[in-house]
């Protein structure tokens, strides 16, 4: 029972946390419904190519589509393009070869100006892509696996598998200072890994302690060496609440400087150096800004009221725009009239909370954050 009563009290205490939008510089300037079926989960914008790519999942029955990477116009949101029949969760572009890359299986390499597919690369069948990073220091390109816990690393250039790294647990979000290390949140560790992009071995793992776990995002401010882990709770639960923390740590040792609360669990974070703020967005439909006003200091600006589902962003640096994504879903069907004894009920995508229901035709929508 008294677990039973903590969950709700907890549960109680985000949903209101989720609908208190904190007043501030931000808003939603521009929602898009560009519609169509499927899944998503990453959102790439590609600032020099002027595009957005949003992988989107298959859809079964009467009139099934493939899953596809669907290109977007990153200034006008128009339609441009896809990348066909690929299955991904993410995407990555390598600016300088004009190489674009999906965290498929195989994974799918593509020009950027022309959307044609170049190849597909091969790797281990026991990966499941899920996250990638571009890393413009020595044109490489890392996919991340959850069941395998490593990284594949492809040469942007060519396509060519150059090896897998072990990271020693469920790699998330990364980030690159571009200057030979890259930086991966390790979701099941509550930690950070170090990667020397030369190489291509793990070299220090950065624990939080209790201050987070459950990790998704991660963002880096290269030029003072600060990184933000945006997790889904903090302390030991159930002995305390389940509060979404982001965590700031000293890129160069570990250290944890300071951590702040977030609205949501996160999915997601980005740092704009233009501004000196990071961004967080979570899937209750909230999206916390924080600022760092020095390299040690750091505050919540604004909790901000996006769309429910709105999970994962990406940043546009031409126009300091924050660019996320959602859709709409009707009601979950009901449960079997007579479940089975000792029967868990229904749960969503990766038994993530309730069941939902189907995509509602036309919903899905591209939103647009800036001042």
């Amino acid at each position: 029972m008294r677990r039973m009563c903590l969950g709700f009290a907890v549960g109680m205490a985000m949903f209101a946390t989720a609908g208190m939008a904190q007043p501030g510089p931000y808003k939603v300037l521009k929602t898009a419904k560009v519609g169509a079926l499927g899944g998503f989960d990453y959102i790439y914008a590609d600032e020099a190519g002027r595009r957005l790519y949003i992988p989107r999942g298959a859809v079964q029955g009467e009139t099934p589509t493939p899953a596809r990477v669907a290109v977007f116009n990153l200034d006008t949101l128009a339609p441009v393009g896809e990348i066909p029949n690929t299955r991904a969760n993410g995407a990555a572009v390598d600016a300088k070869s004009g190489h674009g890359f999906a965290s498929s299986k195989p994974v799918a390499m593509w020009d950027t100006k022309t959307l044609a597919l170049i190849k597909t690369i091969e790797i281990d069948p026991k990966c499941s892509p899920d996250g990638i990073l571009a890393d413009p220091f020595n044109q490489r390109i890392y996919v991340f696996s959850h069941p395998t816990m490593d990284a594949t690393v492809i040469d942007a250039k060519d396509g060519a598998v150059l090896g897998t790294v072990d990271l020693g647990g469920a790699p998330e979000q990364a980030a690159t200072d571009g200057k030979g290390h890259v930086y991966v949140v390790i979701q099941d560790k509550s930690n950070v890994a170090v990667l020397d992009a030369k190489t291509m071995k793990v070299t220090a793992h950065y624990d939080f302690g209790d201050k987070g776990s459950r990790c998704n995002g991660l963002a880096l401010d290269a030029k003072n060496h600060v990184l933000f882990a945006a997790c889904g709770q903090s302390g030991t639960p159930p002995a305390t609440p389940a509060q979404p923390m982001m965590v700031i740590l000293n890129a160069d040792d570990g250290k944890v400087i300071t951590s702040l609360p977030l609205a949501g669990g996160s999915d997601g974070a980005v740092f704009n150096p233009a501004t000196m703020e990071v961004f967080s967005s979570h899937g209750n439909g909230t999206m916390t800004i924080v600022k760092e006003n020095s390299p040690t200091s750091f505050a919540v600006e604004q909790d901000l009221q996006t769309m429910t589902g709105a999970k994962t962003l990406t940043l546009d640096p031409k126009t300091n725009h924050i660019l996320t994504m959602a859709a709409e879903y009707g009601p979950p069907p009901p449960p079997p009239a007579t479940p089975p004894a000792g029967a868990a009920p229904p749960q969503g995508r990766g038994g993530r909370g309730p069941a939902r229901g189907p995509m509602l035709p036309d919903s899905f929508s591209i939103l647009v954050v800036g001042k």
